[in-house]
């Protein structure tokens, strides 16, 4: 269960936000995004890849899964190419996206208790923003959420700082008073670059461990989300 005192208020005021990845963080799509590949590399008389090989190809958007896929079984795209085939893979994927996805354990709960707490909620990706919203719909959280920035929302992708730094501008929300929540090399490096608190979590969709990652906290899931803010709070109010 969430630690009950998240259905309480803040009255800390931190974290104001809390900013969320969304594959491997917040659902498991790694299923649906599988299927997605093997259908665009069947498309082209190749051979399909296993789930656990496509879950190492996550991150950094579309265009690079699509690259990695297709290196994976010896073909090199590039270019028009690459680009041709990114747009087939938009179009698979958009009827694939919520078939087998689930949320993560506690995710769901989680999100709701700290909307609930006044908490701001914000979903940062490299998922295009339409595909995001959809899922987020899928599962009853979009109207929780008070901002998604996408990979096609226009500012430069994570681990750049630049989609953080917007989606705490739509909020309103200064960097210092805020948490980054991700699994990945690219969340916690924009984190970084965008001076805020950082939260990795093991089991998602990366090559390097969660603790590798330089964090200032990693938790074994979100259900020790709350215990790990509790523990981040005195810090980050201290640095105002």
């Amino acid at each position: 269960m969430i630690d009950a005192s998240v259905n309480k208020s803040v009255p800390s005021g931190w974290p104001e936000a809390i900013l969320f990845d969304l594959d491997g963080t917040l659902i498991d799509s790694v299923p649906d995004i599988a299927a997605a590949v093997n259908e665009l590399l069947l498309g082209d008389d190749l051979p399909v890849v296993s789930v656990d090989a496509v879950r190492g190809m996550i991150g950094n958007g579309v265009k690079k899964l699509v690259e990695r896929a297709y290196a994976s079984v010896g073909t090199q795209y590039e270019g028009d190419a690459l680009n041709a085939a990114t747009d087939r893979m938009m179009g698979i994927y958009g009827k694939h996206l919520i078939r087998h996805t689930v949320a993560m354990p506690g995710a769901l709960e989680l999100i709701s208790n700290y909307h609930r707490a006044g908490v701001r909620i914000g979903v940062v990706t490299n998922k295009p923003e339409a595909f995001t919203h959809e899922i987020l719909r899928h599962f009853g959280i979009d109207g929780q959420v008070a901002v998604v920035v996408g990979g096609d929302t226009g500012p430069a992708r994570k681990p750049e700082p630049d989609m953080l730094h917007h989606a705490l501008s739509v909020m309103g929300v200064a960097a210092s008073r805020a948490l980054m929540v991700g699994d990945s090399p690219a969340d916690i490096g924009a984190a970084k670059a965008a001076n805020m608190a950082s939260v990795a979590v093991h089991g998602g969709y990366t090559n390097v461990p969660a603790d590798k990652l330089g964090a200032d906290r990693v938790i074994s899931s979100l259900l020790d989300l709350p215990a790990a803010i509790e523990a981040l709070r005195p810090a980050a109010l201290a640095q105002g």
